[in-house]
């Protein structure tokens, strides 16, 4: 059965707002966790002028070729194996996106993935999405129940600190320029290259 998130739903079009802007310029992103394939298949049909590459973990791949192949989009390709914890996938991407990532991974996994952002030769912007706490508090009740939620289920998982993330980019040479507050509590950070 083909996956569906009625978050990517909504959340979709706020974030292609910011991504019409942000990825002006810019020719090939590299969607990082690319879940169930929602956000590949709706970008890469609205922003035309990218070429989207969608990755995620080898489970999650045919649930994404389903929206790929649903999309008839030929800039969008098909997905690619990504594991944080593995060899990166050869993609010469000038961009990156990623959604409702971080706070599914450990630390260690965060730190991995921003490490494989930073190794990336050509890229020179990178989108993050999702919850984020400011000076170690949660920015609503909904999100700290989220985290209660995430952290009962697996320890190492949980909200990340803006701070701690934006200290990540910048040891990795991708500082963060913009935080753009987005529906639901959610945040769009965007990391240009130093």
């Amino acid at each position: 059965m083909k996956p569906y998130s009625e978050a990517c739903e909504r959340n979709r079009e706020p974030i292609l707002r910011e991504l019409r802007r942000v990825f002006q310029g810019r020719s090939l992103v590299l969607e990082i966790g690319s879940g169930t394939g929602q956000h590949a298949a709706y970008f890469a049909s609205e922003l035309s002028h990218l070429v989207w590459q969608p990755s995620d973990l080898a489970v999650n791949l045919p649930g994404i070729r389903e929206w790929v192949s649903d999309a008839h989009a030929p800039n969008l390709r098909d997905p690619v194996v990504l594991n944080v914890d593995d060899a990166w996938p050869e993609v010469d991407a000038d961009a990156a996106y990623s959604a409702n990532t971080c706070h599914i991974m450990s630390w260690r996994q965060v730190e991995r993935l921003f490490g494989g952002l930073g190794r990336m030769s050509r890229l020179e912007t990178f989108v993050l999405y999702g919850p984020f706490k400011y000076g170690g508090r949660h920015t609503s009740e909904s999100n700290e129940r989220f985290n209660a939620m995430l952290r009962a289920r697996e320890p190492a998982s949980g909200v990340r600190d803006l701070e701690a993330i934006a200290a990540l980019g910048q040891a990795n040479s991708l500082r963060l320029a913009e935080d753009i507050a987005m529906p639901a509590n959610n945040r769009l950070l965007v990391f240009v290259r130093q």
